[in-house]
């Protein structure tokens, strides 16, 4: 077996250690920390080349006796039990560059840190940019997945032709998250604990003065484990909003633009500083209709039927969503695509949430002026069951009959 490198140092014993890419680990015993550790076997793919040229290398020695055992370092040094939904940096990450009209370079794999930027750059001028996040999962029979990537690489370039950018294409948006999900395959949590959260970004890095398109795009991909975006375990405890809104027709509030979150900050903070857990935005329009909570679309449930608000302009149209949606049809729920009231939303037998980073996830109350309304949750409630088979699809515990999970197999590209 040809063996790279993912890590290597010297561990508190005096041993150099090298953890590989693949499921073993091979550890150099008989060395001085006064020379380098030999060089390993010519990787198999560009993605593994590239990783072998960071580590340091010396001609290899016949005298040097070399053990491989499974890998002890399977996973990173992370808490697994304790984890929620917070930065953790990873290794590596994933950059690629092109001009303005032309088509971004094959891309690599770098060591995670910091990128220099242009003070006059379109993203930090006009807020050129977009971003997308979706799951690496490992099952249990050791498998390392991914949920639907080729609909956040149509989202993207939906939302760059929306801000007037170059994107780039699904292909190399796959490939991109399958080759940073394996050159940080350490952190990727084990089963049942996590994920790996993946952050694709899109943005304008050249200079530009003037409105206009940036000259210079940069496609980037970073990744971090996470636990639960919400860590309690009863349902969310919404208030409604009756001072800001979101987003307005003919904005940007269907893509998935950077600069559709920063307004949501103080809302979100003030809504959380009178102890709730999430803010529920109203239309612009109207300011009668539920659009969407701060980070994620919202259902409604009465009898055999779910409605949801349709994503028309003013919505993100949610993967997450989509898929729950269909799931909900194939147990025998009618599924609506409609503007929803607030007088609907107050009069439902349950309401629940979906996104990316929380999955499905229950409303236990909404607020509304001086009214709290309290819904159906736990083991009886259509969430629950519509997230049990969502997860159970992305954790390979069932087969999935749809084609929504892509694996990664060992060097894949």
């Amino acid at each position: 077996m040809e063996f790279v490198y993912q890590t290597s140092e010297w561990d508190s014993k005096g041993l150099f250690v090298i953890i590989p890419i693949k499921k073993q680990v091979l550890t150099v015993k008989s060395f001085s920390k006064n020379i380098n550790p030999p060089k390993l076997g010519t990787p198999s793919c560009s993605l593994c080349l590239h990783l072998s040229k960071m580590a340091p290398s010396v001609p290899h020695s016949s005298s040097v006796p070399l053990l491989t055992s499974e890998a002890n370092e399977k996973y990173a040094n992370v808490n697994w039990e304790e984890l929620g939904f917070s930065l953790i940096p990873t290794d590596y990450m994933y950059m690629s560059k092109c001009k303005q009209g032309e088509s971004f370079s094959e891309g690599e794999i770098v060591p995670y840190g910091d990128i220099p930027i242009s003070p006059c750059a379109g993203i930090l001028n006009y807020g050129q940019g977009l971003f997308e996040g979706l799951k690496a999962y490992r099952t249990e029979d050791g498998r390392i997945t991914l949920f639907r990537p080729d609909q956040n690489a149509f989202r993207m370039q939906t939302g760059a032709d929306r801000l007037c950018m170059t994107s780039p294409s699904s292909d190399q948006f796959v490939q991109a998250v399958k080759k940073t999900v394996l050159a940080n395959k350490k952190w990727v949590p084990p089963p049942g604990k996590g994920s790996l959260y993946i952050r694709p970004l899109l943005i304008g890095t050249g200079a530009v003065l003037g409105i206009a398109s940036a000259p210079e795009y940069t496609f980037l991909m970073y990744a971090s484990p996470v636990g639960n975006y919400h860590t309690a375990s009863s349902g969310l405890n919404l208030i409604v909003d009756h001072t800001y809104r979101r987003a307005h027709t003919g904005g940007t509030g269907g893509v998935k633009s950077c600069t559709n979150y920063s307004p949501v900050v103080k809302p979100l903070f003030e809504a959380k500083s009178s102890g709730f857990s999430d803010i529920l935005f109203l239309d612009a329009a109207t300011g009668r209709n539920i659009e969407e909570v701060s980070t994620c679309n919202i259902f409604i449930t009465k009898g055999n039927i779910v409605s949801t608000p349709p994503t028309s302009g003013t919505i993100l149209p949610g993967i997450t969503r989509k898929s729950i949606s269909e799931l909900a049809r194939d147990i025998g729920y009618q599924v609506q695509e409609r503007d929803v009231s607030v007088e609907e939303l107050l009069e439902a037998e349950e309401v629940f949430c979906t996104g990316t980073a929380m999955v499905v996830k229950a409303v236990e109350t909404v607020t509304f002026h001086d009214k709290k309304i309290k819904y159906r949750t736990g083991e009886e409630a259509l969430s629950t069951k519509l997230h049990l088979m969502l997860t159970n699809i992305q954790m390979g515990i069932v087969e999935d009959k749809k084609s929504w999970m892509v694996e990664i197999n060992g060097c894949d590209e």
